[in-house]
């Protein structure tokens, strides 16, 4: 990426914001933004950057902004609109380089984005493509549809937003606390794409996982007191620090027990573990903190037999207590198959069986597999696995569960 393509990726929600902010019409008003930035793309590297390239691009949106809504058939005059989304005392507009105010636009964009009136595929592309500042096509691609396809659910999603009247603002009390849930979950799911691919013919999607911690860090340094944003951003550079390691030469999935530890990053992790460690003193301890603590005792461990299980099973069961989430269960029983044996794993295993949330998941035939191959049941291993290897559409995990099935089927035989 250019410098000029890092420093607008960097002041797009930005930019963004301070126009909604003045002028409402989210949908029109991004539309308008990303007008100016692909304008400032197209110059600036011929003309040199402005000395406040935030400015120019917001007047420039700003009168793009105005072109579009009195082209647009149908709707209220201009100043009606702006009343309906500003309070009285903010409808002088603030001159385009003013500081911006204690609470990022940036910020205020992401709750905006993640507004429950949208559904979670509909909140992550809209917050990819206003806040993460990334072109439709580069949202399609992450998420294997057309640019059309996803033209088209960014298009209902802004609709959704203009058609619920929300005010450019941090909503107060409960519902804050609320949104900012929300806000923290769709970075989450943003991440876990790109760290671990659920499609497609690549074990991650880098991009994704790289622009879920800029965002990350960015509600970090505006919340700076809050847990488990701490807590999350630690968790996403402890478990992006393995990266390097996770993929062998030719892409294959590399389980952690076998990955060479000197090539996780060593600066993440540092850094990863001094943010939960300074979080998780402060009052509640949430899911997320939880989360990171249990990444930080894998990335500590000199080896994956010095790991300590026992802690980390204790942290399972923590976070089971206040987690309904199929998926740390099965995370737990592979803790306690570690510390107490196979056959408990399994028993723990069998008992998630009849959640529905977990029966088309390959992981719970994989994590059968794995306890089952440690405890000496080649077949009933090889047979997981496969099941496993169906019920997945990311090819390097097909290929590694189906190479494990095949090596079982050598040792049968």
């Amino acid at each position: 990426m250019t410098e000029v393509e890092d420093l607008l990726r960097t002041l797009a929600p930005r930019v963004l914001g301070a126009v909604v902010r003045r002028y409402g019409h989210f949908d029109t008003a991004e539309d308008a933004t990303q007008e100016a930035l692909l304008a400032a793309a197209t110059r600036w590297p011929v003309d040199g950057v402005p000395d406040d390239p935030r400015a120019w691009l917001v007047t420039v949106a700003a009168r793009r902004l105005t072109d579009l809504l009195r082209n647009e058939q149908a709707r209220r005059r201009r100043e009606d609109a702006v009343a309906s989304w500003v309070l009285p005392d903010q409808w002088l507009a603030p001159p385009a380089d003013r500081p911006a105010s204690d609470t990022d636009d940036s910020l205020i964009l992401l709750f905006m984005c993640c507004h429950p009136a949208l559904s979670a595929e509909g909140q992550i592309a809209l917050t990819l493509r206003a806040v993460g500042g990334l072109t439709t096509a580069e949202v399609a691609r992450a998420f294997l549809v057309s640019e059309q396809t996803m033209a088209r659910r960014i298009g209902r999603a802004k609709q959704r937003v203009r058609d619920s009247g929300v005010a450019f603002g941090i909503p107060a009390g409960a519902a804050r606390d609320d949104r900012l849930a929300a806000v923290l979950h769709v970075l989450y799911l943003i991440f876990n794409e790109g760290y671990a691919s659920t499609s497609g013919p690549n074990l991650h999607r880098v991009e994704l996982a790289t622009e879920a911690i800029r965002l990350t860090r960015m509600v970090h340094r505006l919340l700076p007191d809050d847990g488990e944003v701490a807590g999350l951003l630690a968790l996403m550079l402890l478990t992006d620090a393995r990266r390097a390691a996770r993929a062998g030469p030719d892409g294959e999935l590399v389980p952690m027990d076998e990955q060479d530890r000197g090539r996780w990053d060593a600066a993440q992790i540092a850094e990863g573990v001094r943010l939960v460690t300074a979080a998780l003193p402060r009052g509640h301890t949430g899911p997320y903190q939880l989360q990171a603590a249990i990444a930080a005792l894998h990335d500590e461990a000199p080896s994956a037999e010095e790991t300590d299980w026992p802690q980390i099973a204790a942290l399972y069961g923590l976070l089971r207590g206040i987690s309904g989430n199929p998926v740390v269960a099965l995370n737990h029983a592979v803790a306690v198959a570690m510390v107490d044996g196979p056959r408990a794993g399994l028993a723990l295993v069998g008992a998630l069986e009849s959640d529905e949330r977990l029966a088309q998941d390959h992981r719970l035939h994989a994590v059968r597999g794995h306890l089952l191959e440690r405890d000496g049941d080649p077949a009933g291993a090889r047979a997981a696995y496969l099941a496993a290897a169906d019920r997945t559409s990311s090819l390097p995990r097909q290929r590694y569960l189906r190479a494990r099935a095949a090596r079982l089927a050598d040792v049968e035989a």
